[in-house]
């Protein structure tokens, strides 16, 4: 169990204060409708990007626990009207447009071939490429399929064409347009940037600032490594250190310590005022969490914030996984209690809880029945948003917690709720 160091603020205070920046405490922190899920991104940040469909994809995942009425057309209105880009957090990831030249950096340095991710160096294809594009209009990686047998020219091979594509979409000079399915559609920059859009790189010290902005707007604390999470520009990292001192000795921000059994200790930062509120309420209420919402992406802080010990383990060998290959993070009031190992069998309708775990430190286990009442309702409604009626639970560990889980299961949605 995490605790607060001799300074800092009680550690209960904390976690709310993070998680209702994160809009996990309230019922519709940012409102209704597309502008809601643009609010989301804007105060979270970034919404990651990820294939993995078992259950609901990552970032439909992630805005369902914070918009009530999210639809996947939310994004496609965003992307199309110019409110958010596509583009590589520390992840492919959905991004406000008003944070559009924080990207201009990494694009410029993968043009120039300073980053370590390079796709391709073949200059007369990506230039081939960008003249169909600009002649041809939006176009699909498919659309440069290998040539057929009596197509002489046999310079459309789709895999060289793809890492081209890629290449020119990491340099900034190619954009996503829209999707067709999970499909990127690819256009030139100029014709997707709204044209009010900042395209003035910023300083080292600019971007820095922004970083340290940008964590504890989505978060209420946060550490210099949070704010460079997976950043490698020792100038820059060098440079949000900086500028956290100065903030810290001009009193923007206040400094304080929090450690964790395990030993992990964490230097946070917080706004005064922020910290001199009272602790945002947290409702008796749960939520199931995508393996890669913002909230618990990074594994230290997870550790050492909320004492939970969080991996996905679905990138693991089969031999090595503990809880199964795609855990989801179970959020009870203002505490990681668990993970449940699900799958989606749409077309059965059916949502599989192969396994659920409950942390053995949790004291629920002595009463479970408020907390089995609230993760039964997050459960179903999780199974719904998935488009499924039907939900299954398999096992729940501690044994003891499996009958109440299952009786409120039972309660919230009798009759054909579950097989």
């Amino acid at each position: 169990m995490p605790r607060t160091g001799a300074t800092g603020p009680p550690l209960g205070k904390l976690r709310r204060i993070a998680l209702d920046h994160q809009g996990l405490l309230g019922r519709s922190p940012f409102g209704r409708g597309p502008n809601a899920t643009l609010r989301t991104i804007q105060r979270l940040g970034y919404v990651q990007i990820d294939t993995i469909s078992v259950v609901a994809r990552a970032h439909h995942h992630v805005l369902q626990t914070r918009v009530p009425d999210y639809q996947p057309a939310h994004l496609d209105r965003l992307l199309g009207t110019g409110k958010i880009f596509e583009y590589w957090s520390h992840a492919a990831a959905y991004l406000p447009m008003r944070d559009y030249r924080y990207a201009l950096p990494k694009m410029r340095a993968m043009a120039r071939g300073e980053d370590r991710w390079i796709r391709s160096r073949d200059q007369r294809l990506m230039t081939r490429i960008l003249d169909r594009i600009r002649i041809d209009g939006p176009l699909q990686a498919k659309d440069f399929d290998a040539p057929k047998k009596h197509d002489a020219s046999g310079w459309w091979s789709w895999k060289p064409a793809k890492q081209a594509l890629e290449q020119l979409f990491m340099e900034g000079r190619l954009m996503v347009s829209r999707r067709e399915g999970f499909q990127k559609v690819y256009d030139l920059a100029e014709r997707v940037l709204p044209p009010d859009v900042n395209l003035t790189e910023p300083s080292t010290r600019e971007f820095a600032r922004f970083l340290i902005r940008q964590a504890l707007d989505a978060h209420g604390c946060a550490d210099a490594g949070n704010m460079t999470y997976l950043r490698r520009s020792r100038e820059l990292r060098q440079a949000v250190t900086n500028e956290l001192e100065e903030m810290r000795r001009s009193g923007t921000l206040e400094r304080f310590t929090i450690a964790a059994d395990s030993g992990t200790e964490m230097l946070l930062y917080a706004k005064p005022e922020i910290l001199g509120a009272r602790a945002p309420a947290a409702r008796s209420s749960a939520r199931v969490l995508s393996p890669f919402d913002n909230a618990v992406i990074q594994r230290r802080r997870s550790e050492t914030l909320f004492g939970f010990n969080y991996q996905l383990e679905c990138y693991l060998p089969a031999s090595k996984r503990r809880y199964g290959y795609f855990c989801l993070p179970l959020l009870y009031r203002d505490r990681f209690i668990g993970r449940a190992d699900c799958k989606a069998h749409r077309r059965e309708g059916l949502m599989e809880i192969r396994a659920l775990f409950i942390e053995d430190q949790y004291p629920l286990i002595k009463d479970p029945a408020p907390c089995a009442d609230a993760l039964a309702d997050a459960l179903l409604l999780f199974a719904r948003l998935n488009g499924c009626n039907a939900l299954q639970l398999n096992r729940a560990e501690p044994q003891r917690f499996l009958a109440s889980l299952q009786r409120a299961l039972d309660a919230a949605n009798p009759g054909d709720g579950h097989p």
